[in-house]
């Protein structure tokens, strides 16, 4: 969930009901029984879920799925009676939603509707976006729907190093929607949304570590957090963007000088137990590194998410992640327990 400020984190608090507390305690309880036991126990249902608004994107980023339009499953946009289903049927355990999987979540003409539904819920609310469609008028729409956080990817600080990642983006039109948030939080006296600059840290951009920082101050966002890369072919590095300043990368040389994540892979993850992702056609996948869907533990269009939570795939899965993680492809990449979020 990243880390928050003061503020940030009254307003998160604010969300807390007996029942959300209650539930977060089962199913932290039950994740480290299983550790102990070795044998998966999950009690309660998850306290934060992302669901995806749409696969679509405008930009074409090197490492993402979206960007490279390298999706086996179909592109498409959420529909917002689908989702208001999926919240009516677990809103009263989930504490924390991100609307952000693949693709561009403005892109999806129902995203802000969405967004209010999931806030008069009392859900702590989040997204990110490459900030391209906050328009004046959307800036405004979106600080009137209660969104709690907003995530704006700025990878450089000139349009020359931010396109180098951000292909195919302009990041005159990133700043001018940075702006046009802040300006509406102003104008409308709201403490929402908080808003990051989130800066992923590559080979081009990391001379522009500081500027970016002062850039944040300039336009006066809440804060600005630095993000390591996810490289899927990390041992070749095809588009050169481990970065040199090992401080910002997920990747380390091993002896013989192969590349290699820094984390490792122990024999548990505390995402199976607290967290999950839906896909825009209902798809439920064990986490974000499931890019193109391809472990489905249930389908909403079938079961309900409570019978899915606890059906046999779900405990297969977390059995096998348990003995053998090792083996489970879309882990080979992961950053969980190492610390992807810097200041």
């Amino acid at each position: 969930m990243g880390y928050f400020n003061w503020n940030d984190s009254i307003n998160f608090l604010g969300k807390l009901t007996i029942r959300r507390v209650w539930n977060a305690l089962k199913v932290y309880g039950s994740y480290q029984i299983s550790r102990f036991s070795k044998k998966p126990v999950q009690w309660g249902f998850p306290i934060s879920i992302s669901f995806e608004p749409t696969t679509s994107c405008n930009l074409r980023c090197p490492e993402c799925p979206s960007g490279l339009r390298a999706f086996t499953r179909p592109t498409g946009m959420l529909q917002k009676d689908f989702f208001r289903e999926t919240i009516d049927d677990i809103h009263k355990d989930l504490l924390y939603l991100i609307f952000y999987f693949q693709g561009e979540p403005y892109l999806n003409p129902d995203f802000l509707e969405m967004v209010k539904y999931a806030h008069d819920k009392g859900i702590y609310t989040a997204t990110s976006t490459n900030a391209h469609y906050l328009t004046d008028e959307k800036a405004r729409k979106t600080v009137e729907s209660g969104l709690d956080r907003l995530i704006i990817s700025i990878d450089g600080t000139t349009q020359d190093v931010y396109q180098q990642y951000r292909v195919g983006g302009k990041l005159d039109k990133v700043l001018e929607g940075a702006r046009n948030i802040v300006k509406w939080k102003k104008e409308l006296n709201s403490k929402t949304p908080f808003i990051f600059f989130q800066f992923l840290v590559v080979k081009p951009n990391e001379h522009q570590i500081e500027e970016v920082k002062k850039l944040g101050a300039e336009i006066g966002v809440d804060q600005v957090r630095f993000k390591t890369a996810q490289v899927y072919d990390y041992e070749n590095d095809p588009h050169n963007l481990i970065p040199e300043n090992n401080k910002y990368s997920r990747y380390k040389k091993d002896r013989d000088g192969k590349m290699q994540v820094k984390s490792g892979l122990t024999n548990r993850c505390w995402k199976l137990w607290h967290a999950n992702v839906i896909t825009w056609d209902g798809l439920v996948v064990p986490c974000c590194f499931d890019k193109d869907a391809m472990h489905q533990l249930g389908n909403l269009k079938n079961q309900s998410f409570r019978q899915i939570w606890n059906n046999d795939n779900y405990r297969q899965f977390r059995k096998e992640l348990m003995t053998s993680r090792k083996n489970i492809d879309i882990c080979a990449n992961c950053s969980e327990g190492l610390s992807v979020w810097l200041d």
